[in-house]
Formats: C-alpha cells, structure tokens, sequence
C-alpha cells in the first residue's frame, strides 16, 4: 500500500485523484493540503504541508505555482518523493526542482498522460525528419477558461522536445501580433486557446510546401491525468533522488509486462 499526501486536494484534479486512490486498492490518501475547506474528505486536510504531520510514501501534487515553495522545502526536509504537475513554474522555481532532486525523488511532467508522453517521443522523429526538409512546427494547444498558465506545459514540452531533437536551433514565438514580419524558418510557434471546459487539446503542424502533417492529442476527462499521477505516484514510492519522469514510469510498465 502506497501511503499518499495530496497536495491540492480540494481542486478540481485533486478530486479526481481523490476517487481515482479510494478506487485503487494499491493507494491511500493519508492527508490533503488546500487553503479551500468547503470539501467533505475522509481524510484530514492541511491549510499548508507545512504543517502536515501524516506519514507518507510519496506527495502527489496538483496545487498552484504558488504553492510550489513550501512543497519542495517539506519534501526535502522530509526526503519524501513528489509527482509534481503543477506547471505555470517560475525559472527560479524550476531551478529549486532541480535542487530538490539532489535530496528527494521528483517526477516532474507537463502532462501525465500516456498518449502525450508517446507523443513528445514521436515528434522528436518528425522533426528530425520534416525540418531540415523545410517543414514549419506550430503547436495549436486549448483548454478550459479557468487554466492560469499559457502557454500550457505540454505545449512547451512538446516544443522543448522537438526543439531538442534539432539541436536546440530553434526559438519560440507566442505573438505575431506585435510586429509585421515573415517567419522565421527557426521559430517554432505556440498559440493558446482558452474556452468552455476544454479539458485538453494539443496540435502539432508541419506545414511544408503543398503537403501537411498533423500529429492531435485530445483528453475528454482529466481522469487521463489522474490515472498517471496514480501510476506515477505508485512507481516513485521508495525512490532514491534523483530527477524523473513519466517515460521512466511507462518503461518499468514495460518491462514488467
């Protein structure tokens, strides 16, 4: 049994996560963190993890940035592994991920599902491929009209992962609204669209001379998303630090299987 602390259990992943755990035998929600007390819970709940005195096995995290600090302090201190998928992060606070990893087991994801993680390795192909061809890369992404952050995390990882593939030769551009020029053959452009309950779409276009390839990703529910935090969470538990990710999680599937 995977004891957990959800960190952001009161928001709309948490309760997600909340029922995705009571229906998993392999899990427990030992406590919760949320400034929002509105929410019934069959577990106790914390106004700050600082305060947080349950024994855990691993955090889950769907909080906000702001929230972040205070979470990596408590999982070092405590050298208790974290899923975090909070994104929207500050470079200073991505820096202090990186330092956490030193002292604790951090699985970090823009997005925890299956299908994005399967995609961030087959653009990484397409792009070596399209590219130098002369193939221009624009990602499309859209979601609900509550998200913080845009572009989304995934967007940006879907971008970072191309881009790394091509040797990082590539910049990225958010608006064009601001200046009349041609593309640029080495920007990757990243447009967010926010509307209705949009769970979630991604799409990457190589538009090249008379032909297009288009790779979509679409989440219909944010169980997608919990369902990974889950698995992640039940994979980290025990961990030495380090830095990980939800490839790491689908690969020891694999090789289980």
């Amino acid at each position: 049994m995977t004891r957990v602390i959800l960190n952001g259990c009161n928001g709309r992943m948490g309760r997600v996560i909340t029922e995705i755990c009571r229906e998993d035998p392999d899990l427990e929600i030992v406590a919760g963190i949320d400034t929002y007390d509105g929410i019934s819970n069959d577990y106790p709940v914390f106004p700050n993890i600082s305060v947080c005195d349950a024994k855990a096995d691993v955090i889950i995290d769907f909080s906000t940035a702001k929230a972040v600090d205070d979470l990596l302090v408590f999982s070092e201190e405590h050298q208790l592994p974290v899923v975090l998928c909070t994104t929207g992060l500050s470079d200073e606070q991505l820096a202090r991920v990186e330092e956490t990893c030193k002292k604790a087991a951090v699985l970090k994801s823009a997005n925890m599902s299956l299908g994005i993680n399967m995609l961030l390795e087959l653009l990484q192909k397409a792009a070596l491929t399209l590219a130098p061809a002369g193939f221009d890369i624009e990602i499309v992404e859209k979601h609900h009209n509550q998200k913080l952050d845009a572009p989304s995390g995934t967007a940006l990882a879907l971008a970072d992962s191309m881009n790394g593939a091509l040797d990082d030769a590539y910049h990225y551009r958010y608006d064009r609204s601001r200046e009349r020029a041609k593309r640029d053959a080495h920007e990757i452009g990243i447009s967010a669209v926010r509307g209705g309950n949009i769970v979630g779409e991604h799409e990457v276009i190589f538009a090249g001379l008379d032909e297009v390839v288009t790779f979509h990703h679409t989440a219909y529910s944010r169980s997608v998303f919990g369902k990974g935090a889950a698995e992640a969470a039940k994979f980290l538990a025990g961990k030495p630090a380090g830095r990980y990710d939800m490839r790491d999680v689908i690969r020891a599937a694999t090789e289980q299987a």
